[in-house]
């Protein structure tokens, strides 16, 4: 077996939560926090937004080190993506297929090109972001998202991971919130949008 294919097979979730805990324990030991949403802000701070805004009048410097995660996310996305990527599509629940089936959501049999069975193309592509739906979706959505996560303190990531393994209160607020969120969108807003 090669190199390619051995990091390509499935893992099993515990490497993925023991790459957490050492993670977390590194940042917890020097004094450091974990979130995407944080990298934004100091973009937004090397961009000059803080001349204009307030909030974004930060030291960027701090967060140098979650700049390079984020670069690194991004080519390690990349990489997962082009060399490492399965040909089968996305494994899917029987019952989840046919719950995206009754709301008109297709699920790809077949991988053939990047993105395919990752994410629904008939409801996120360029086309449908002239229609409401499209709108609601993806503009929406985004706003939504970014809005969120600077109220509510940080992204999920943030909360869910670095907040909840520093004992923070607030962050098991946010979490329940966003399974709550995740649930009503799920199970009621959802169908309501794809309907349109």
């Amino acid at each position: 077996m090669s190199f390619i294919e051995f990091i390509s097979q499935p893992w099993h979730w515990s490497i993925s939560g023991a790459m957490i805990v050492l993670v977390m324990y590194l940042l917890i030991y020097f004094g450091q926090k974990f979130g995407v949403s944080s990298s934004f802000e100091a973009i937004c701070s090397i961009g000059g937004a803080g001349r204009k805004i307030k909030y974004f009048n930060v030291d960027w410097r701090r967060q140098d080190w979650l700049l390079t995660f984020l670069v690194g996310s991004i080519i390690g996305g990349g990489i997962a993506s082009t060399l490492l990527a399965s040909p089968e599509p996305v494994t899917i629940s029987e019952a989840t297929v046919n719950d995206l089936l009754a709301i008109g959501v297709i699920v790809p049999q077949v991988e053939k090109t990047a993105g395919v069975g990752f994410i629904p193309l008939e409801l996120f592509n360029f086309e449908s972001l002239l229609t409401i739906k499209g709108i609601i979706l993806m503009v929406g959505g985004g706003f939504l998202i970014g809005f969120g996560t600077r109220w509510a303190g940080g992204c999920t990531s943030g909360h869910a991971i670095s907040g909840l393994a520093n004992l923070q209160l607030p962050s098991l607020v946010a979490v329940i919130g966003f399974f709550i969120g995740g649930l009503i969108v799920t199970h009621f807003l959802l169908p309501i949008i794809l309907s349109l």
